[in-house]
């Protein structure tokens, strides 16, 4: 049985180590990006506190008219007074083609679609992060991560590159699914069959030949990062595939929630009812604002829909914030769901995230996931040291016959 797993770990590991290998170092880049943000950038994210806060409905009209053609999507708001105030928007962008390519008139084109007053999708995703002075209204910085080095780097390690359901994010996905079956097979070769075995396999002998501190780094860091990864992997998995999505709530005896669209309430339209603005909204929510960390406010993007309010808070992390529904003309709460009323399938998924990048217990855990994934950088280029090592065994010198 080991020879056959020793066969499957090699071959698996000759098939997808690049993309691994590429994999584990672009993983190793994004654990602390926010950290680096903050630390390169200190000027977009502090401000000095001056007096009282502008109301929202001030705000957010003195931004957007710093930015042409800006469409509000969320404001995100911090209680820190030296936070700045996050304003989410979308701006078209310009095509490569634009350019080149004639403006459309007005009327109908050929295929009927009617080319005047043609506006943005509703599902339309903000692109352009304004970081505002909540005091002075003042739009310090527009940050387009889609412009950024960092967001390429996210998308080679989940697409290689592509886009959603492209051949790269097939390799990605097919290439996370073998490293599982590779790391279990790893285990399976490393077990021992006698503890002075194992003593040797739990440390690295630094004074031997380069062939056997190959051969200690790739089985010894094995182990020690094995379980770690096999999470990283498994979180991985859970995000890529559908199936292991539903395998989660599964196990979880959950079933699995529905398109959220659906479970979105709705206000209850009044024509001669002016809307509420979300200072009102904010302040009847009192207490569960006050003590947020921080929170986000989604405006009706139309006259039958609500405040969206997320609320995250202290300590709580980017995927578990307690979700409100206001109706825009009442005030009043129509729905809500917290964090904890969730199932219990759904509030595991929702550390899935957080688990793969190392976000979910703060610093000491990206610390943790930073040096596992450094150390998974070993594994590729021992291994294939080590296969060398076997492949380029002298062969035996065959005798020569001196005749007299």
């Amino acid at each position: 049985m080991k020879v056959f797993f020793r066969t499957i770990h090699l071959y698996l590991s000759l098939a997808a180590g690049i993309i691994i290998f590429c994999s584990c170092f672009t993983g190793t880049m994004l654990v602390f990006e926010k950290e680096i943000q903050h630390a390169l950038h200190p000027q977009r994210y502090a401000i000095k506190p001056e007096g009282n806060r502008m109301a929202l409905a001030n705000l957010v009209p003195t931004a957007l008219k710093q930015v042409p053609k800006a469409k509000l999507s969320s404001v995100m708001v911090y209680n820190d007074p030296e936070h700045a105030t996050e304003i989410a928007v979308s701006i078209p962008e310009k095509k490569k083609n634009d350019a080149e390519m004639p403006a459309p008139k007005a009327g109908k084109s050929e295929k009927g679609h009617d080319h005047k007053d043609k506006k943005p999708k509703a599902d339309e995703k903000p692109n352009i992060t304004l970081f505002v002075n909540p005091y002075t209204g003042q739009v310090m910085e527009q940050f387009n991560r889609r412009q950024t080095f960092m967001y390429k780097v996210e998308m080679f390690h989940r697409f290689l590159l592509g886009a959603k359901n492209s051949l790269g994010d097939w390799i990605i996905s097919l290439s996370t699914l073998i490293f599982l079956f590779i790391l279990i097979t790893g285990v399976i070769l490393w077990w021992p069959k006698t503890k002075a075995i194992m003593r040797q396999r739990l440390k690295i002998k630094w004074d031997g030949s380069t062939k056997r501190l190959t051969h200690d780094l790739h089985i010894v860091t094995g182990f020690y990062t094995s379980i770690f990864l096999i999470i990283v992997v498994l979180t991985g998995l859970i995000m890529t595939f559908k199936w292991a999505n539903v395998a989660l709530f599964a196990i979880t005896g959950s079933k699995p929630p529905v398109k959220e669209q659906s479970k979105v309430p709705l206000s209850v339209y009044k024509p001669d009812t002016p809307a509420l603005s979300a200072d009102v909204i904010l302040a009847d929510m009192g207490k569960t604002i006050t003590s947020a960390e921080y929170y986000s406010v989604r405006l009706p993007r139309d006259s039958s829909a609500t405040y969206t309010v997320n609320v995250w808070p202290e300590g709580a992390i980017e995927t578990t914030a307690d979700v409100y529904y206001i109706d825009q003309y009442s005030g009043g709460l129509v729905g809500s769901q917290t964090f904890a009323s969730k199932s219990l399938g759904q509030r595991v998924r929702a550390y899935v995230k957080p688990v793969h990048t190392g976000a979910v217990y703060g610093l000491p855990t990206k610390i943790l996931s930073f040096v596992v994934c450094a150390l998974s950088l070993i594994f590729p280029v021992t291994g294939v040291m080590m296969w060398l090592n076997r492949t380029k065994k002298k062969k035996p010198r065959t005798k020569t016959l001196v005749v007299a």
